[in-house]
């Protein structure tokens, strides 16, 4: 089963539909216990990511993902699932302590540029470039669908595997292990973002 974290957060219907088109039937979860014992994990959503750490830390659910992630079964995080991935971030008010993120990956979530003719959040299509790894070796020059307003600044540039530009350049994917996340929403990507999804399913034997 794959378990889509609901935390009441997040476009998860959009995410569900994606991978039931795929031919892998998901499910919302709200379980920590069915997180723990899934065959993957999509965690994806959407909002400020202080109301979202504190509604997974009330419910368990920072702990259920801690605890899979080493079980080496496959893992996605979407857009605000991405940024909860890493250590801290910029969004909050002055004089707020910035809020904690999951710390699974080393990093800070830090507010998109603005400027002239420079919008945001940032919402539309933009391309992938700087792409390599098996989720996204096929997406190099590829339009994909970005809504944010933040963006990671990954303290290991190992693991980044696109990056996009708007203002400036900008952590647009990461992976290790078992471990993959995006910052643009795949399900909301057309053609292509159901291929990056197809890939995923496939790499970690849950579709053919």
């Amino acid at each position: 089963m794959i378990a889509i974290v609901d935390y009441g957060m997040g476009n998860l219907r959009s995410v569900q539909k994606a991978l039931e088109a795929l031919g892998a039937p998901a499910e919302t979860v709200a379980d920590p216990e069915r997180i723990r014992g899934a065959d993957a994990v999509v965690l994806p959503g959407v909002g400020a990511i202080s109301d979202a750490m504190a509604e997974l830390r009330r419910t368990g659910m920072d702990a259920a993902v801690r605890d899979f992630l080493p079980t080496g079964k496959p893992f996605l995080g979407i857009c605000l699932g991405m940024q909860m991935l890493f250590e801290e971030s910029e969004e909050h008010a002055p004089g707020e302590p910035a809020p904690r993120g999951l710390g699974i990956l080393p990093g800070r979530v830090r507010r998109l540029p603005g400027g002239p003719g420079l919008k945001v959040p940032h919402m539309g299509w933009n391309t992938l470039h700087d792409v390599r790894g098996p989720l996204l070796g096929e997406a190099g020059g590829t339009s994909v669908y970005f809504v944010h307003s933040y963006y990671v600044e990954s303290a290991d540039r190992s693991v980044v595997t696109a990056r996009a530009t708007h203002g400036l350049a900008f952590d647009a994917a990461v992976g290790r292990g078992n471990l993959d996340a995006v910052q643009f929403h795949p399900e909301k990507s057309g053609a292509e973002g159901l291929a990056i999804l197809g890939r995923w399913l496939r790499a970690g034997g849950l579709a053919r």
